[in-house]
């Protein structure tokens, strides 16, 4: 086998079964960088001997491929272990802290090591004095910790490095926190810091985890899948409908870019163009306040193909999913469970339901037909009304007074409605002031629906299906946060529950004019086949190729199979939807130029990393994010633009007036 062919076989980690010998780690770094300065022997001996002593194939690439070739480094802080004792290192990293002028420990990108410093000689005067987080270079041997210092709960805890060599490179100004995990730093403080926060190991994690889900993302695409990465405008023009969008000036006299919610339009135009199967890790803006889970600029996986249905979209992205999954999450089963948008306000009063614990929506009005309480008359006799509850298990027991009020301020602050609570007692007695009210048939009926026991609560609401499906969905999710308060094990942080949420409406009345429809996705989204009659005679019961992927209660994507018959599209557009045609002309000539069928979805990869990773705010898994507000509060954008440089984009700022 010539060198070229054993090059190969090592580059793809294909192992011989050889006896083995200790192999220099220099000479298994030249065969990484310099593969034809080593024999064909050598390079078998170095696969076999790394892959015995990493225990893995996967181990090898991650500590060797990684980390420390092209470098000066010969190794990483965090890769030392008991199997390089006696191999002269060389490390580069940071200065976490000083004990006893004795010990370093020091911190590079992989975690921390322990420096021995000798007692006598010039490193203890190169120490002396010099401030934590100052980057230096130690050249050093790899030894044991006595008997009984090892340090379990460090990954380096066995060993340390006795340093030969100490050198500043850079010596730290004063901070304004410290580099340890355990110190609580204000979120406002580590954003205007963000290049110190990023030092933390966790965020290192954070980063790095996300790093190799997208490059395992792109791989299933590109390689197993025949996708191509297409980079589409940032530039674009207004769309209609959605979410606000950012304007940017041009030079033309009142005419503006707007940078795009989504590549949505540029994708059904590369199917149009024959690309068949795009996909782009995708720069997204909207103009809205930022929440935990939202930004002014976000990130998508970005994917369309031609020829497909629902299913196929479905399967690629559970295989997607499956295929880039970090090992250490634990495995997920596919394919995903489903269940259409009206089972899901129906059992949980929310299109994304958290499927990780119970406290179904149950349908009580049987029980109170004959009830003599006037609201839930009033509430029964009108149209689709009904009676809900939502049995609480343990709520009396766990939940104070001022929890059940809070749970009263939610119904009349967010959705101007009544939620009536109802305690049962031991002896299956009602503590509520409904209960006098209650024959003894209608509150064993009650218990006997609502499936409750002794020390449950019982959250009762009536009115219009449409109106009483979210209030209590709500209020499902906030019992749950309160019970957890109370050291309730409900959800699972370590679970996954993947979920499909199918057969949206195409179309829901407006906040803003009852009477007029939009889009309850987006307007490119083809009806349900055998609902398209439907679009010209009573467009509200038209349900939509519309699909939602759901984890743990958040949206983390959503797709559809769009319109590709420019007839179709000019209808909803014009007649249904009120919309401007001229605005998307381009669009409607390309659909009318053969479009084939197509469809597609974008995955949240923000969202999607941060409930891996279990953290309170997507913030927390992106490099640079913006605050509450949309402010970057390190560099402070945004920022004043002179006026001579604002006359060149033909624009005057009209300064609010103050208070008075």
């Amino acid at each position: 086998m010539s060198i070229d062919e054993q090059s190969l076989v090592f580059g793809k980690f294909f192992v011989v079964q050889v006896g083995l010998s200790a192999i220099p780690c220099s000479l298994a770094r030249t065969a990484l960088v310099h593969p034809r300065q080593v024999s064909a022997a050598n390079l078998i001996r170095i696969t076999a001997s790394w892959i015995w002593t990493h225990g893995s194939v996967k181990a090898t690439y991650n500590n060797i491929l990684g980390s420390s070739t092209f470098s000066l480094r010969s190794h990483s802080c965090g890769e030392l272990c008991p199997t390089h004792v006696g191999q002269e290192v060389t490390l580069y990293g940071w200065v976490q802290y000083v004990r006893q002028d004795l010990f370093v420990i020091m911190r590079d990108f992989s975690g921390l090591v322990q420096i021995l410093i000798p007692q006598d000689g010039a490193l203890r005067k190169t120490l002396f004095g010099l401030p934590l987080e100052s980057v230096i270079m130690v050249r050093g041997k790899v030894q044991l910790r006595p008997k009984g210092q090892e340090n379990k709960t460090m990954s380096t805890g066995e060993i340390e490095v006795s340093a030969n060599h100490l050198e500043v490179l850079n010596k730290s100004r004063k901070l304004p926190f410290e580099m340890k995990d355990f110190v609580k730093k204000s979120e406002a403080l580590r954003m205007q810091y963000r290049y110190l926060d990023l030092r933390s190991l966790q965020m290192q994690y954070n980063l790095r985890l996300r790093s190799r889900l997208v490059m395992k993302m792109r791989e299933y695409l590109c390689n197993l899948h025949g996708f191509v990465d297409v980079e589409t405008p940032t530039l674009f023009k207004r769309t209609p409908g959605g979410a606000k969008e950012f304007v940017v000036p041009s030079r033309e006299p009142g005419k503006f870019y707007s940078l795009p919610q989504s590549p949505q339009q540029f994708k059904q135009l590369l199917m149009v163009a024959g690309i068949d199967r795009y996909f782009q890790i995708a720069r997204c803006y909207r103009d809205e306040g930022s929440k935990p889970d939202r930004q002014p600029e976000f990130t998508q996986v970005d994917i369309e193909m031609s020829f497909v249905d629902q299913a196929g979209i479905q399967a690629l992205i559970e295989g997607l999913v499956q295929y880039s999954w970090p090992e250490e999450k634990g495995t997920i089963s596919t394919p995903f469970p489903s269940m259409t948008y009206e089972e899901a306000m129906k059992e949980y009063g929310v299109d994304k339901p958290d499927t990780r614990f119970a406290m179904k929506l149950i349908d009580v009005s049987k029980a109170f037909g004959d009830t003599e309480i006037q609201f839930l008359q009033d509430a029964l006799q009108q149209p689709g009304g009904c009676v809900l509850a939502i049995q609480v298990p343990d709520g009396a027991k766990h939940l104070k007074g001022k929890d059940l009020e809070a749970l009263q301020e939610t119904a009349k602050a967010q959705f101007q409605q009544e939620v009536s609570i109802l305690q049962v007692r031991p002896d299956g007695s009602l503590k509520s002031p409904l209960s006098k009210f209650l024959s003894d048939g209608a509150r064993l009926q009650l218990l006997q629906m609502a499936g409750t026991g002794a020390g449950d609560l019982i959250l009762l609401a009536a009115g219009t299906a449409h109106r009483v499906r979210p209030l209590l969905g709500k209020l499902r999710l906030q019992c749950a946060d309160l019970l957890e308060s109370r050291g309730v094990s409900l959800r699972d942080p370590s679970a996954f529950h993947f979920l499909w949420v199918v057969d949206f409406p195409l179309f829901l009345p407006s906040e803003d004019d009852p009477k007029q429809l939009e889009s309850a996705h987006h307007p490119f989204t083809a009806p349900v086949p055998e609902d398209t009659h439907l679009l010209y005679s009573d467009p509200y019961k038209v349900r939509g190729q519309h699909y939602d992927l759901v984890l743990n209660g958040c949206e983390i994507g959503g797709g559809s199979i769009r319109i590709h018959n420019a007839t179709e599209q000019c209808y909803i557009l014009k007649t249904i939807l009120k919309e401007d045609l001229s605005l998307l002309s381009h669009l409607l000539e390309a659909l009318d130029s053969g479009a084939p069928p197509h469809g597609g979805i974008a995955l949240g990869l923000d969202r999607l990393v941060s409930i891996i990773l279990g953290t309170s705010s997507i913030r927390d898994v992106i490099a640079f994010p913006k605050s509450f507000r949309g402010h970057d509060l390190m560099s402070r954008a945004p920022d004043i633009v002179a006026e001579e440089e604002l006359q060149r984009y033909h624009i005057k700022v009209t300064w609010p007036e103050a208070d008075e």
